[in-house]
């Protein structure tokens, strides 16, 4: 499903141990790697200095790549390295747009604290500007990271974007042989105590329910075995706290979700829930731009 993978790297020990991810990813794809160093503003590691025609720092960029190209080959996985100067978001998103890598795979902030409540900010911006799929990853997760994942959950409110992710977590789903849950939120906190409430959460929970079954569909017809797919319709008061809780009591591996990719500002404003989920969950979490219209 993955031919080309991109995975950006400032050589820290974060990015170091999301790699082991990413090889396991490579691996199973048969998936060609690109390794990426961007050595500039916002970097962590790496600085652009106008003074300085850069030898020392280009010398140290080169080692990063070449680190995790050595440790790719060790496992068998073709690699292709670069080294960008600029702005370290920019460049990712630029060389998978050139590139067209089928997946971007970035770490996060992981650690404890309040830290480990915020997305790291390259990573962030990269999350809001790829047109290619972007994996996000703790690098110090509670669970243990392992691939192919076992049990994938999709979100739905049966949006566009939302049926974006579904296709996308349904192929993956039907490659890995992984089990799918669709789950669509009844989300009451904005209903008041009119005595027309339970008449409403009644057409919500319909709504909810032909969501997740035409997901069910979906899923089945791009491969998955019937098995291997289940819908769930909760109701709650926050829709990411009972994504969140679903993820924590149903033992999930991967959060697949949707972002708008529309042009102006909303290019660069993640959904609420997405953001939240990004920001809050422990196991990996993938982002599929919602396809844009004309």
């Amino acid at each position: 499903m993955f031919e080309e993978v991109l995975f950006p790297t400032d050589g820290s020990e974060g990015a170091a141990q999301v790699l082991d991810h990413v090889l396991d990813l490579a691996v199973a794809h048969e998936a060609t790697l690109h390794v990426l160093t961007a050595a500039g503003p916002g970097g962590d590691r790496l600085a652009d200095d106008p003074n300085d025609v850069g030898a020392a720092i280009e010398a140290e960029a080169e080692s990063i790549v070449t680190a995790a190209a050595d440790r790719a080959a060790e496992r068998g996985i073709e690699t292709v390295t670069a080294v960008r100067r600029g702005d370290p978001s920019e460049a990712i998103v630029d060389y998978a747009d050139e590139t067209g890598v089928g997946l971007v795979v970035m770490p996060t902030h992981g650690r404890t604290g309040l830290e480990r409540l915020v997305i790291g900010s390259t990573t962030e911006r990269v999350v809001r500007r790829s047109t290619a799929p972007v994996l996000t990853v703790q690098p110090d997760a509670e669970s243990d990271l392992a691939y192919p994942y076992e049990r994938i959950l999709v979100p739905t409110d049966g949006s566009e974007c939302a049926t974006t992710a579904l296709s996308f977590g349904a192929d993956l789903a039907a490659t890995d042989g992984s089990r799918l849950d669709l789950l669509a939120v009844v989300d009451i906190a904005h209903l008041g105590l009119d005595v027309r409430v339970d008449l409403q959460i009644e057409q919500l929970e319909s709504n909810a329910e032909r969501f997740v079954d035409d997901g069910v569909v979906l899923a089945t017809n791009a491969g998955v075995d019937e098995g291997d797919v289940a819908g769930h319709v909760e109701t709650g008061t926050s829709i990411y706290r009972t994504i969140r809780s679903f993820v924590d009591d149903h033992d999930v591996d991967l959060v697949v979700m949707g972002t708008h990719g529309r042009t102006g500002l909303d290019r660069y404003l993640l959904g609420s829930v997405t953001e939240k989920i990004l920001r809050t969950v422990s196991v990996p979490v993938l982002t599929v731009r919602e396809r844009e219209t004309e």
